[in-house]
């Protein structure tokens, strides 16, 4: 399995995928994506809503890099899957029990394939904060810093039509 993300197409629209393996069962990753607690140490925003199909979720940003926005929670079925709706993007957490650990897919379908290049070294960064959070260890500042390293990697992959959009102005 790759730590890099690809981009591939989903029922017309590009989409990201990521596929990483942690050595805990699906339950203990399952809270790093759920709970808030662990959430703030590897996810981009706040989640506020309810964990249920259906709930109106709020994404807000900590430290104000950005505007809040909406979304919705579309499957919450613990400890297997959870997908909602980012903003206009639709982000699906996979998780699969594999030989005493999880293999987590993370797949983001984008609202706009201009975005691919930049939101996948964001992830790219995301997911390396959450291997910290769920062997339960301090995220490092230098992790940081791992959009700016990985990013021309995806730069250079995928097609240029993917890195069209860039990082927003802060």
């Amino acid at each position: 399995m790759t730590t890099y993300g690809e981009l591939h197409d989903e029922d017309g629209r590009g989409a990201l995928r990521f596929v990483r393996r942690y050595p805990h069962p699906p339950e203990r990753v399952w809270q790093a994506l759920t709970e808030p607690e662990h959430l703030a140490h590897w996810f981009p925003t706040d989640i506020e809503g309810d964990r249920a199909a259906g709930a109106t979720l709020r994404f807000v940003f900590r430290s104000g890099e950005g505007p809040e926005f909406e979304g919705t929670m579309l499957t919450c079925d613990p400890p297997k899957l959870l997908e909602f709706m980012w903003g206009p993007d639709l982000l699906r957490f996979e998780l699969a029990a594999d030989d005493g650990g999880t293999v987590l897919t993370l797949t983001d379908v984008l609202s706009e394939f201009g975005k691919g290049a930049r939101d996948a070294a964001g992830w790219h960064q995301c997911l390396d904060a959450l291997s910290y959070v769920v062997d339960d260890e301090t995220v490092p500042a230098s992790v940081g810093e791992r959009w700016r390293e990985v990013s021309p990697y995806y730069i250079d992959r995928f097609p240029a039509e993917a890195a069209t959009i860039g990082p927003p102005q802060t």
